[in-house]
């Protein structure tokens, strides 16, 4: 499988603080990939130069051939890479409903280019139908139709969560990237997520995310990259990474939290 998604010695400075140094690695079409490593590692500054938030200080990204750096984080979206946030991604005083529309009529304005012209033939109200239409379509499939006339904001957080990955995927998008998707679920949210991610890549989308529950990460994944003080440390199935010797090093060395992450991610997948 080819790269849709490249990240070449990608460096980030904050003045005289290294966020990231040298960061390459690749994700393959229909790929899940995982990001992690412990706090401050620089994931999220990873995430933030791949989708057009942060400008690198060297090296590049690029998305099916594209080089990404420059580009407003709408242009990327564009291109077909979408993401979600640590913090719930979703307009809070907007129904669930209407969240996903508004990520559905931007890839809807874009698609069309004579919008004065279709209303005059009839066809905006055609196209407003099919809108809604998928709407309801993806609403069902994260499990939040019943919920659909209810103001984001109102939902619990996990669900919101949900709300988010609806959004983004409205712009029909080639490769997602999951920040943090599963932080403050509990076990039975978490599995549910973990069935829609997977739902998700059947459906022809790459995956790559963030996160730090460790039995989750193995057991998602097709691959997993580590970080550590912003540098690449480890990359390999959850297999290798779990015994590397330099992944449990570094959980090791951020107090017992990450102890106990560490201690987990060795344990068997069916643990």
């Amino acid at each position: 499988m080819s790269p849709i998604l490249s990240v070449e010695h990608v460096g980030v400075r904050f003045g005289g603080l290294v966020a990231i140094a040298d960061l390459h690695f690749d994700v393959r079409e229909g790929e899940i990939v995982s990001l992690i490593g412990p706090n401050g590692a620089g994931k999220t500054t990873a995430f933030n130069v791949m989708t057009g938030f942060l400008k690198p200080s060297q090296g590049e990204v690029r998305f099916r051939g594209t080089g990404l750096t420059g580009l407003p984080s709408h242009e990327i979206t564009r291109l077909g890479l979408a993401r979600t946030f640590q913090r719930t991604s979703v307009f809070p005083d907007d129904t669930v409903f209407d969240n996903v529309m508004i990520g559905l009529h931007r890839k809807g304005a874009q698609a069309s280019r004579a919008p004065l012209f279709d209303a005059l033939i009839g066809r905006a109200g055609a196209a407003e139908r099919r809108l809604r239409a998928r709407a309801e379509e993806l609403l069902d499939w994260v499990g939040l139709s019943e919920r659909s006339q209810e103001k984001a904001g109102a939902l619990a957080y996990g669900e919101q969560r949900l709300v988010g990955v609806a959004l983004a995927l409205a712009t029909e998008p080639a490769m997602l990237l999951l920040d943090e998707p599963v932080s403050g679920m509990n076990a039975s949210e978490t599995q549910v997520f973990v069935r829609l991610i997977r739902q998700i890549r059947e459906r022809g989308v790459t995956i790559l995310l963030v996160e730090h529950d460790m039995p989750m990460v193995m057991e998602v994944s097709d691959r997993i990259v580590v970080l550590n003080y912003g540098r690449l440390i480890a990359e390999g199935p959850p297999a290798g990474i779990r015994s590397d010797p330099a992944v449990i090093e570094a959980y090791l060395g951020q107090g017992s939290a990450a102890r106990r992450a560490a201690a987990e991610a060795q344990e068997p997948a069916d643990a």
